[in-house]
């Protein structure tokens, strides 16, 4: 008994396409087909990894009937929804290409803008960033607020980018691959990315209007990203000294509590006071003062010893794969070779 004919796989990609699915089925067609027209035209052997974040709807089999009649689609499902960061990361872990693209899959991001960014990247950077520069969004709701995070992000992290929040990028794959993703920090890729030496560059991309499902983002998020924002500060100065951090804040904070005993002291030896009656509000300050300072040189201790219990250990995933479609194929055992007799 034969088997049925199947579609010959292409060509090991040069070119990945990760793009992080969510409740998308009614985007995913459109996007496919635009995707599909606009990398043919590259004459690059290429892949589209759909990566599916736990969707609802019909995603799932969109995808998968794509992908059996198209041999450069990949399907990566995990077993729940993640969150864009776990998904993005996931793709990337699964792309094969020496150069991966990342961009959302509702139609956001207008595939056509896609050799822009394979442009930059030919000039000799690793990280091509899209930039909304005409951005067609609620200005108090969206526009505004990315305003100001997308000035701290800069001014904080070191790297002059107008639009960290887009998704739309392009990467060499060495570059992202050494990268751990976690929390929502994919945002913050290109910070992380300058910290080990990458050359990054902004390209203007379009703007549309997602019309077809409400958006996450907006008002809400915004101390989410404040939040992340103070985390990628500290990895980006302290990841591998944080005694660095803690250590001047406890070593003050313990210098000002023993200079107030040793005047408590002088006072009570010289003049014979009462401390506790004269000079309690600075008794109970310089009592303070002394175990905050310890508590803080001992969170710098332990900060040290958890960060290099990190660095030495193995990086556990931040995600669950379900299914990969088509499944991958197996490593060939390498064979040694035969020693010759003398």
């Amino acid at each position: 008994m034969t088997e049925p004919d199947r579609a010959p796989r292409p060509a090991a990609p040069q070119l990945s396409i990760v793009v992080p699915l969510y409740n998308e089925g009614g985007t995913l067609d459109e996007l496919h087909r635009r995707l599909s027209a606009v990398l043919a035209a590259l004459g690059r052997p290429y892949e589209i990894v759909f990566v599916d974040d736990g969707s609802a709807d019909q995603t799932y089999f969109t995808a998968s009937a794509l992908g059996a009649t198209d041999p450069h689609v990949r399907i990566v499902k995990l077993a729940r929804n993640y969150g864009q960061t776990a998904a993005l990361a996931a793709g990337f872990d699964h792309a094969r290409g020496d150069i991966i693209v990342s961009m959302d899959g509702d139609l956001q991001h207008a595939p056509e803008d896609l050799p822009k960014l394979l442009d930059k990247l030919a000039e000799g950077y690793d990280i091509a960033s899209g930039w909304r520069a005409q951005r067609v969004d609620s200005f108090l709701t969206r526009r505004l607020p990315s305003r100001i995070a997308n000035w701290m992000m800069a001014k904080l992290s070191g790297v002059e980018l107008h639009d960290f929040g887009t998704t739309f990028k392009a990467y060499r794959a060495p570059v992202i691959k050494r990268i751990s993703l976690y929390g929502d920090l994919h945002r913050f890729i290109p910070a992380l990315a300058s910290w080990q030496g990458a050359r990054i560059a902004e390209v203007p991309i379009a703007n549309v209007e997602a019309k077809q499902r409400p958006s996450h983002y907006g008002l809400s998020r915004t101390w989410r990203v404040m939040a992340d924002l103070v985390t990628v500060r500290f990895l980006l100065r302290y990841l591998t000294r944080p005694l660095h951090f803690f250590g001047p804040i406890g070593f003050g904070a313990l210098a000002a509590g023993l200079a107030g005993s040793m005047y408590l002291v002088a006072h009570k030896l010289l003049l014979h006071e009462s401390i506790f009656l004269v000079h309690g509000p600075l008794l109970l300050l310089s009592v303070l003062l002394l175990q905050s300072g310890i508590v803080f040189i001992g969170l710098g201790l332990l900060a040290e010893i958890l960060t290099r219990i990190y660095l030495d250990g193995r990086h556990r995933r931040i995600y669950t794969v379900e299914q990969v479609v088509p499944a991958p194929e197996p490593r060939r055992a390498r064979r040694r070779p035969v020693a010759q007799p003398r």
